[in-house]
């Protein structure tokens, strides 16, 4: 494995914000760079289900960091610079010289409660200085794009929100997320960064391929869809994966997602994966709600576009990072479990595209994913997001 880019003592300004890298594995337990000088604010992990589910890592990350906000998420697979694992946990402690950090919580009982959990979580965290949200929730009982509508609602459309939904590699049984506690499902985090100094800049590119006609989505009720051009979708994806792939669905059809295009709204066009099937309905549920009249077009992979789409949301977090930071910069990579399942071995392109357009001065971490959090370059609105790339950059300014 390669660490270069993330192990050792971090040693740039003491004004900025400093990182501690820490790696988990059977074999050596937890190992990371050198102890950070003051305790801090924030510790980010993430984990495979397995890893994660009896609490174990959770109570030795406490241990660890008394005094610190711990949060953390179940994964399809983690990224540690240019290395993707399964069956570890990858972690980074944060310390800030000038941001303020605020962490919340809350549980969902039911899909139907996504939008009030996001107001309510907004309320929470809403001041002059917030300069920025990071999200980690649940990835089966949460309707994420209602999650981002109610805090879209209480915080207004321009606060950057970015983070993703937990997964549970491509089983579709249970998502956890910690936040101050061990990792349970139903929960979704929200941590609030605060300050003039706090810089949080971003990048979302997809890269698929849209082939076949167009679709008219006939009939839906929130996510789950009806029908297509008048007839169950559950029919079109079988003609197009075959018996056998459509009877492993929903994991198989993460290999085609859905592009939705809204007339009403031409400069939002976004990607759903299939998230659960009813056999006896025929009908699909995706991952968000898909409204009644838009139009839908299966996408598929193209290994070059997609690599070459990881480096497109690299080179928009790069360039939306202003120059004048002061200490370590952190990346937070955001992938879809769906493009992990397609490109295979062929996965590490995008972490090569990414790498290459950040440079070797940025610790990266992150993990694959039900859905990604972020503001897509033609709205600027904050979106959830299906089969994309996302990449948030934290760091702080010189003071």
């Amino acid at each position: 494995m390669r660490y270069a880019t993330i192990c050792g003592s971090r040693t740039a300004g003491a004004r900025g914000m400093h990182i501690r890298y820490l790696h988990w594995n059977v074999a050596h337990g937890w190992r990371g760079a050198d102890a950070l000088r003051e305790p801090p604010q924030l510790v980010l992990y993430f984990g495979s289900r397995e890893q994660l589910a009896n609490g174990q890592r959770h109570r030795e990350l406490r241990r660890l960091h008394p005094d610190s906000h711990i949060v953390g998420c179940s994964t399809g697979g983690q990224i540690h610079g240019d290395d993707i694992c399964d069956n570890e946990v990858v972690a980074v402690a944060l310390r800030f010289a000038h941001t303020q950090v605020r962490l919340v919580h809350e549980v969902v009982e039911t899909r139907d409660a996504s939008q009030a959990c996001g107001a309510r979580l907004a309320r929470q965290l809403a001041a002059a200085d917030l300069a920025g949200l990071f999200i980690l929730s649940d990835g089966l009982a949460v309707n994420g794009g209602e999650l981002l509508a109610g805090i879209t609602e209480v915080l207004g459309p321009d606060l950057p929100v970015t983070g993703g939904l937990a997964a549970d590699g491509t089983k579709f049984e249970q998502t956890l997320v910690a936040a101050d506690a061990e990792p349970a499902p139903k929960r979704v985090a929200a941590i609030g960064f605060y300050g003039a100094s706090f810089r949080f800049a971003h990048g979302c590119a997809g890269g698929w391929d849209v082939f076949g006609p167009r679709r008219k989505v006939t009939k839906s009720q929130g996510p789950v869809v009806v029908e297509l051009d008048g007839e169950p979708p559950l029919g079109l994806y079988t003609r197009y994966l075959g018996e056998e792939e459509a009877e492993a669905m929903p994991s198989a059809g993460l290999a085609f997602p859905l592009r939705i295009h809204d007339e009403a709204a031409p400069d939002r066009q976004i990607v759903r994966s299939v998230f659960a099937v009813d056999r006896g309905a025929r009908t699909l549920t995706f991952a968000a709600d898909i409204p009644e009249g838009c139009t839908a077009q299966l996408m598929r992979a193209n290994f070059d576009s997609l690599a070459a789409g990881a480096g497109e949301a690299g080179r928009q977090a790069a360039g939306a990072l202003a120059n004048g930071i002061a200490g370590d910069k952190l990346a937070i990579l955001v992938s879809c479990t769906g493009r992990r399942r397609v490109m295979g071995q062929r996965t590490q392109d995008e972490l090569d595209a990414v790498a290459a357009e950040l440079g070797d001065d940025v610790v990266r971490i992150g993990f694959y994913s039900y859905g990604e959090i972020a503001p897509p370059a033609a709205s600027g609105r904050c979106e959830l997001h299906n089969q994309t790339m996302t990449v948030t950059v934290l760091a702080e300014a010189a003071a």
